[in-house]
């Protein structure tokens, strides 16, 4: 076939993609990564849920584009398959009742948009955070407004049975305005998906349960719980890759504490809390802990400061789970909600809430510090960020 037809074909197709009007994938950029952001729609600037492109060569980040319209769509969680995205609609009424609510979509892997699969309720005000199961077949929700944690089956096709499973919290700490009632915070299952954390901020608890995967149920440990320091305000908790160890980042005191983990009873024990502030700066009000992650590796610990408005760095020692801090990086902006680091441990991209933006930065493999790539996107009020292949 002559060549000018394999020149004109390209052209043709070139211009059928670009033309106006016309829902667009992001731009590829030479990566692999689907970045899929969880925002707050209260303000002008966030319809939903959004989409770029993660070029995994250069650490640069596509314009975002609105991949599904929903409400305050502010965590997000994505199916073991990567074929599933579901989302806590962080609002206080869903159909006609005092809860929120949990929205599922399919994943267009080409495109990147998301295909509605429908609601359900969160049996509870205000939900803040839910995880998948580790064999995929439950959505686990916890509820800060309502302080309650709920079990939502999978179905085939990627939608939402109605709660199998629904504890509610009950009791307070010390801090009469923030504590005077639970708070479940967040919801994380360990490596082996037989047990469940739920990070109480207003008990200052990690309560611990069993999961029954394929009945959707939750059953309370024993031990049934772990306590931080009163006051501290547990908000997100995480499970270190061995299994052996859990991270929990306090929000009221900034701290993170850190605990040795009984894998075949899932008890959690103290073994040490260390400030997430740089050592010269004391806590103000206006500061406050927000996201926590594990790298991949296992080697580094990860947490976002708001007000101070920078991530925190710690090295894992790997025999005894102990922190030993290493340095605050500023995120390049206001109020670092959430972060997510990509599944091979490359890159952190700070979401800065107020600032209306995600920025990118590209992690060392040996040290674990960080340095912005200089790639920085524009999206409303920032939540949660997370990756699919």
């Amino acid at each position: 076939m002559p060549r000018f037809f394999w020149v004109f074909l390209i052209a043709v197709v070139a211009v059928a993609t670009t033309a106006p009007g016309r829902a667009q994938a992001p731009a590829a950029a030479g990566g692999n990564m689907l970045v899929y952001v969880g925002t707050y729609t209260t303000g002008a600037k966030s319809k939903g849920i959004y989409v770029s492109r993660l070029d995994t060569e250069a650490g640069k980040l596509s314009p975002a584009e609105l991949a599904a319209e929903s409400a305050s769509p502010s965590f997000l969680a994505v199916h073991p398959t990567e074929r599933f995205l579901y989302a806590v609609n962080e609002t206080n009424t869903f159909g006609g009742r005092a809860t929120g609510a949990v929205s599922a979509f399919a994943i267009d892997r080409t495109t990147g948009m998301l295909k509605a699969l429908g609601q359900q309720s969160s049996e509870g005000p205000g939900p803040a955070h839910l995880s998948v199961d580790r064999d995929g077949r439950n959505v686990l929700v916890a509820n800060y407004g309502g302080g309650s944690v709920v079990v939502l089956p999978i179905k085939k096709d990627g939608g939402l049975n109605s709660g199998s499973s629904f504890v509610q919290h009950t009791g307070h700490s010390v801090n009469p305005q923030r504590q005077k009632e639970p708070h479940a915070h967040s919801i994380t299952t360990d490596p082996s998906g037989r047990f469940v954390y739920a990070a109480d901020l207003g008990l200052d608890l990690i309560l611990i349960y069993q999961l029954d995967g394929r009945k959707g149920l939750l059953k309370l440990n024993e031990p049934p719980s772990a306590h931080v320091e009163p006051g501290a305000g547990p908000r997100h908790f995480s499970v270190h890759p061995s299994g052996l160890f859990g991270y929990v980042i306090n929000e009221i005191n900034c701290t993170v504490t850190a605990f040795t983990r009984d894998p075949n009873g899932g008890g959690l024990k103290e073994l040490q809390t260390i400030s997430a502030l740089p050592p010269k700066v004391a806590m103000q009000q206006g500061f406050s802990g927000a996201e926590l992650e594990v790298h991949p590796s296992g080697r580094f610990l990860y947490t976002s400061i708001r007000g101070h408005n920078s991530i925190a760095l710690f090295s894992i020692d790997q025999n005894t789970g102990k922190l030993t801090y290493v340095e605050n990086q500023p995120t390049q902006g206001n109020t670092p909600r959430g972060f997510g680091i990509d599944p091979q441990g490359r890159y952190l991209l700070a979401g800065n809430q107020n600032s209306d933006s995600v920025v990118v930065f590209r992690i060392d493999g040996q040290t674990g510090k960080l340095t912005a790539t200089g790639s920085k996107i524009d999206v409303g009020a920032p939540v949660c960020i997370k990756f699919v292949k």
